[in-house]
């Protein structure tokens, strides 16, 4: 059904609120104080025209926008997009009890994301890559993306549409593609096994697209050379498909607050530690125990601190902290923890280290609402939040990275 909104404000994804005799209505691209004809169906509707502008909107600048389904907020001037996505973290603090105070948000998208995942279809007969439109399986195809580093802006689409149609498309696929200092690091997700003479064609074709290393579900199957990036004063390769933050600049900005924050402690647990995004950092000052579960990542991290110099000892553990988190008399050996879990956040480790005699914490999150979660259980076992920091490295979407520093 057609009908006129008036939107009053932004939701947590980004898209404008109006609030109607049946209930809210969410229309994506809407912003606060406008008047827009929208296509209706429940509490959600499709923008169909823009009756009173904002004097917030401006001119997106990717012409995919308001098809791929990646940017939600291209729409939304500077000044508007950074309060509202500050106030998604002030909102989650205040449903959840917390007072604290929160940082201004700290830009961290730099050059672009130096990762990407593309995913490959065949469509009419042919394959084509790009991202799936919003709240949709629908593919839209795309020759550029302007949010990622110069190095993969056109040059990713090209090499996953290489790699598409190199291979025979039995179902989707997925492709992950990292800029690194040795070049583009590729995984494919969604083949199977391969035969013979597929390896022997991707590998033929990773020496044409000059890639630095080429794997399957995190199997390698060439590497040209290493795919390397600089944490501290360490260079890490990365495990084929394994985690990295989305920017290099947010990996900096995150990094120089934790170490921050753990500025004068001897020894340091680093929980969720990946390949050592913090445990070589924090090493230039401190001794670090980094624990993960994941034990390829551990050994990208152990071989990266035996070839920096200076760096104090890091000791690995490959351990799950969901099912056998660090107890707590195994925490008061440490003067202060990082933790940095993926968005189920870290409950379990979360109530050993309310329960040991820790008094110094550092919480990283991406995800508002596990974070909150895990803070109040620090907060009703004694801790205080002293500062909160957020940080953007996911421009034009709701997504943020989350600091609490926490002492009692």
């Amino acid at each position: 059904m057609m009908e006129k909104l008036t939107i009053s404000r932004l939701g947590r994804r980004g898209d404008g609120v109006a609030e109607t005799d049946e209930g809210l209505v969410h229309v994506p691209y809407a912003l606060p104080g406008e008047v827009v004809t929208a296509e209706v169906a429940g509490d959600r509707a499709r923008l169909v025209a823009v009756e009173t502008p904002a004097p917030e909107r401006t001119e997106p600048f990717c012409p995919y926008f308001g098809r791929c389904g990646g940017c939600a907020t291209q729409h939304m001037d500077a000044s508007l997009y950074r309060g509202w996505k500050r106030d998604l973290l002030v909102t989650a603090l205040a449903r959840a009890g917390i007072d604290a105070p929160v940082s201004e948000l700290i830009d961290a998208h730099g050059a672009g994301r130096r990762r990407v995942i593309l995913h490959a279809r065949r469509i009419d007969g042919r394959p084509a890559v790009g991202f799936m439109a919003a709240r949709s399986h629908a593919l839209v195809a795309i020759d550029r993306c302007p949010i990622l580093v110069p190095a993969l802006t056109r040059t990713a689409p090209d090499v996953a549409r290489a790699l598409a149609a190199a291979v025979n498309l039995r179902k989707p696929l997925d492709i992950q593609i990292t800029a690194t200092e040795g070049g583009l690091d590729v995984d494919l997700r969604g083949l199977g096994p391969l035969a013979d003479r597929e390896r022997q064609i991707l590998v033929q074709l990773a020496e044409r697209l000059d890639l630095a290393r080429l794997s399957l579900h995190g199997e390698l199957i060439v590497e040209r050379r290493p795919p390397a990036l600089v944490m501290g004063r360490a260079r890490v390769a990365a495990p084929p498909g394994g985690f990295l933050q989305a920017t290099a600049a947010g990996e900096e900005a995150l990094a120089g607050i934790v170490t921050e924050a753990c500025a004068g402690r001897k020894r340091v647990a680093d929980l969720f530690a990946g390949c050592g995004t913090f445990s070589l950092r924090l090493a230039e000052a401190s001794e670090v125990h980094a624990v993960e579960s994941h034990a390829p990542a551990l050994a990208a991290l152990d071989k990266a601190f035996r070839g920096a110099p200076g760096l104090k000892r890091i000791t690995t553990e490959a351990r799950d902290l969901f099912r056998r988190p660090l107890l707590a008399p195994e925490l008061d050996r440490f003067d202060a923890v990082v933790f940095d879990p993926p968005r189920a956040g870290a409950e379990a480790q979360t109530r050993q280290i309310a329960a040991s005699k820790l008094r110094h914490v550092v919480a990283v999150s991406c995800d508002a609402g596990s974070f909150t979660r895990d803070l109040s259980i620090l907060i009703t076992a004694g801790f205080t939040v002293h500062h909160m920091i957020s940080l953007d490295q996911f421009r034009h979407s709701p997504h943020m990275e989350i600091v609490g520093i926490l002492k009692r």
